[in-house]
This record gives C-alpha cells, sequence and structure tokens, in this order.
C-alpha cells in the first residue's frame, strides 16, 4: 500500500479517521481490499463516537434520487452533510448522469473542510471527471475533495482470487 502524504500505509490510515475533516481516497484493483480497509476506518471511527455513514456510491444516488420523488432531497443532503465520516464505496465504476453528478458536487462542497469523506474507487481519481456528465462541476468536486484527502493505493492480486476454493487433489481411486 503506498499513501501520497510519503506516510506508510499506517500512519495515512490513522490520519484519514481521525477528528479533522480530512479523507481519504483508497484506490486499487478489483479485489485488494478497498472495501475493508474503508470499513476498518469507519469502525475506528466509531470507536471515537463519531457518526459514520457508509454507502455503496449506485445507492447513494439511488437514495438521492428517490428523495427528489417525494420532496425530501433537501433534508437527505443534510443528512449526508452532517454525519461525521462519510464512506462512498465503488465510486466511479460507471458513468454518472446530470443529476448524479450534481448530486455528487453539492455534497463534497457541502462537506468541503467540515467533514471527511472516504472514497474507494477502482479508477483513479484523474479518470473520474470522464465519467461525469459535467466537466466543470466534476474538476470542482474532484479539486475540493483531493485536496483534503491522502490518496491510498493498493496494489496487488485479487484476494477472491487467492481464497478461492482449490480443486480437490485426484485421489487415485477410480470409479
Amino acid at each position: 500500500m503506498r499513501c501520497s502524504t510519503g506516510n506508510s500505509g499506517t500512519n495515512c490510515a490513522r490520519c484519514a479517521s481521525s477528528d479533522d475533516a480530512r479523507g481519504a481516497l483508497i484506490l486499487g484493483p478489483v479485489g485488494v481490499g478497498k472495501t475493508h480497509l474503508a470499513t476498518a476506518l469507519g469502525h475506528v471511527a466509531i470507536r471515537r463516537r463519531r457518526s459514520v455513514l457508509f454507502t455503496r456510491a449506485d445507492q447513494l444516488f439511488r437514495t438521492l434520487k428517490a428523495a427528489r420523488l417525494d420532496n425530501s432531497v433537501e433534508a437527505e443532503m443534510r443528512r449526508l452533510t452532517r454525519v461525521e465520516l462519510l464512506i462512498i464505496d465503488d465510486f466511479a465504476l460507471k458513468a454518472m448522469d446530470s443529476i448524479e453528478t450534481a448530486d455528487f458536487y453539492e455534497l463534497i462542497v457541502e462537506r468541503h473542510h467540515k467533514a471527511a469523506t472516504i472514497v474507494t474507487s477502482n479508477r483513479d481519481a484523474s479518470e473520474w471527471i470522464a465519467l461525469m456528465s459535467d466537466p466543470l462541476l466534476a474538476q470542482s468536486a474532484i479539486d475540493r475533495l483531493v485536496a483534503t484527502s491522502y490518496e491510498l493505493v493498493i496494489e496487488g492480486e485479487s484476494y477472491r482470487r487467492r481464497q478461492r476454493p482449490q480443486p480437490a487433489a485426484a485421489s487415485g481411486a477410480s470409479d
């Protein structure tokens, strides 16, 4: 694991779960433990009596779209803004429409310098702009997020592949 601050991953993770408004971008290929690490940081924050919300990015945007339908989007955005540590998992897996891009921008701007945000992604932050419908909103949100976050890059082979069941050894007996 590499941390952009020059610290070891452990020190970077400790900083990302501290009481300031710094967050973390946990980046790397599929199956290397990004979600596991983000969840662990959330657990540390809870033990420090901080409010934490964990959500997958697709669920977050679905929730905000549903809130628009029942006219509760402002209340939902306030709830997301007030949580001390927001963990957004699997961000930028797919292209984002104009509403999702605007929601992401608003959420990041409202949380900027006020509350910590952890984002996990299979893509580097520089690739996110191309997935958003409005490049200006995207750049503004990403710039704020990157400026206040530690970047942890996890490299290696998928844990899932390493943990998959191995074929049974041939017993030598025939049926």
